[in-house]
């Protein structure tokens, strides 16, 4: 059992003990809860897969709900979105559901706790509010309003409900202790009003509740056992447990709010405020910009639900805020491209190479593993030819033993096709090479079975036949920051770290297979990296983003 509760998360563990004290198994439920007023990021997806997670483990229904109760942000577009990012992360949700379904029920609530005399109508602007309440080391000042008579603060209330008073007039708060060294429970404010339409109940409301008062009382109306969140709200439990008090009822689940470190990974924010400035200031294109932090960024730069799942489960679940080095993020990804990636033949730099003992006009289709990786994946045709396309890396006139590609009277192997001979080349009138002429050993085919094609050589290169090569455009991301922590610097403008190097566009000839691709297909460019056809794509134009590098002298510790 001791090896059993090691091998367990803290989370798990508190499971464990719950239903060890009496919790039945098929009363625990979990929720995802975002505020439909962004889009999803990395640090959310420790969020979906520690909930989905749990889901999974206990057999136990998880929840989509949307804690919709700030009109002035929310949107329609946001809650599709995130709608679409855990369904694509490879999730289910049981119940799709909105905080604003129980505006009644909480205001129904909040008018018994008037009547109970643990909350009343502030007239007081937010500003004076938040100044009376001081700071933990010295006891808040309690406001005038603070024991007005419980009719009144129910008649203003309703007034409140019915639109009569401007924004900012007044506000309704709960009366717990203003000498409490827990700032959240110096009178919290439990609903201000806010003539904003609303993306669902559209101006029904007046007036909105705060997210502490909703977001607790949400979780016990869908009767959710442990209510999981961000270290951040770990000092709002008091009074996530105080509103429960203030409504529980014997015989029901009594929700337990538990807080688990955030993520932050190297080379990467996640503060809306700073992606939104992102966005507006047109350092990136959209919120779906492969840079993004976002999942749909993520998802447009190749990125798979099986490296991002496999990320968060490396990095685990601790009580203690953390910084994850990126490269263990292109590590997972990497990890799982190799094993699904289909390989594809494209030159990103060429240089023309001639074989001058091929014959003129010919051409020919030479058979090349889609992936040697998966046994399943299959072969796929590539054509040859006397003209083709090499990288300009891969060739030298002089080297040392060390270089392994071509150089002049050296010889390489053409990835599935014959073994070549460097012999002369030909320069521009500034010296630099045009083209490479070479021979070629017609006997040392790949795959033919002959003596010649099982000779040994030390370097092999990939290659496109010139007159069958397809022109595309490839976008080749970096880290969008020049800097580990870009927003650590409080001084200084996190924009000041934007890498000016994030996006290089190049032309490149790929093999004519490439068409076929859909948008969003994991490849790997032999050689070269990994790629995926990105939604920009038209038939006249095919564009390809690079998701990561090839290699990577990177290992996890576990």
């Amino acid at each position: 059992m001791d090896e059993e509760k090691k091998s367990l998360n803290f989370i798990e563990q508190i499971i464990e003990e719950d239903v060890a004290n009496g919790l039945s198994p098929d009363k625990i439920r979990f929720r995802f809860p975002p505020e439909p007023n962004g889009y999803l990021h990395i640090g959310h997806t420790k969020a979906i897969c520690i909930n989905f997670g749990l889901g999974e483990k206990y057999n136990a229904p998880v929840n989509l709900r949307f804690d919709d109760t700030n009109p002035e942000k929310e949107e329609q577009e946001f809650v599709d979105s995130i709608k679409k990012d855990v369904e694509w992360l490879g999730f289910k949700w049981d119940k799709e559901l909105y905080a604003s379904d129980y505006f009644q029920q909480l205001y129904d609530w909040a008018v018994r706790l008037i009547k109970e005399g643990k909350a009343y109508v502030d007239e007081q602007p937010s500003e004076l509010i938040t100044e009376q309440r001081k700071n933990p080391t010295e006891p808040g000042i309690e406001s005038p309003y603070r024991n007005r008579p419980i009719e009144e603060s129910l008649d203003l209330f309703e007034r409140m409900k019915k639109g009569e008073f401007e924004e900012g007039a007044m506000s309704l708060r709960a009366k717990i202790d203003m000498t409490s060294p827990n700032m959240n429970m110096r009178d919290p404010v439990m609903y201000r009003i806010l003539k904003r339409p609303h993306h669902r109940t559209g101006t029904s409301w007046k007036i909105y509740p705060m997210y502490d008062w909703a977001h607790g009382e949400s979780d016990y109306i869908e009767q959710i056992s442990h209510s999981l969140c961000s270290l951040e709200f770990e000092n709002h439990r008091p009074l996530y447990d105080w509103y429960l008090d203030q409504v529980y009822t014997e015989g029901n689940v009594r929700n337990k709010q538990r807080e688990f470190a955030r993520m932050n990974v190297t080379y990467m924010i996640t503060s809306k405020r700073k992606l939104q400035r992102l966005v507006a200031e047109g350092v990136v294109i959209g919120w779906d910009d492969p840079r993004m932090p976002t999942v749909s960024g993520l998802r447009r730069k190749g990125y798979t639900p099986a490296s991002i799942r496999n990320f968060i489960e490396r990095v685990g679940v601790a009580k203690r805020e953390n910084l994850i080095d990126i490269q263990l993020l292109e590590f997972c990804v990497r990890e799982d491209l190799n094993k699904v990636a289909k390989r594809m033949m494209v030159v990103m730099n060429p240089i023309k190479l001639i074989i001058e003992n091929y014959p003129e006009g010919k051409a020919e289709w030479v058979e090349t593993e889609n992936n040697p990786e998966d046994e399943n994946a299959g072969m796929r045709k590539v054509p040859f030819s006397r003209e083709l396309y090499i990288e300009r890396e891969d060739f030298k006139e002089e080297a040392d033993k060390k270089f392994f590609r071509l150089k002049l009277g050296g010889e390489v192997r053409l990835k599935s096709a014959y073994i070549i001979k460097a012999e002369r080349v030909e320069k521009d009138e500034n010296g630099e090479i045009t083209t490479i002429y070479a021979t070629y050993d017609e006997k040392s085919k790949s795959g033919s079975g002959t003596e010649e094609s099982l000779r040994k050589v030390k370097g092999t290169l990939h290659w496109v036949s010139a007159d069958n090569a397809l022109p595309v455009e490839v976008r080749v991301y970096d880290r969008l920051f020049t800097t580990e922590q870009p927003d650590a610097e409080k001084d200084t403008d996190f924009l000041e770290f934007v890498n000016p190097d994030s996006l290089k566009v190049v032309t490149a000839y790929a093999e004519p297979a490439l068409k076929e691709v859909k948008v969003g297909e994991p490849l790997q460019f032999q050689r070269i990296g990994y790629f995926t056809k990105d939604e920009d794509s038209t038939e006249e134009k095919l564009v390809f983003n690079r998701t990561v590098t090839l290699k990577d002298s990177y290992k996890p510790a576990n």
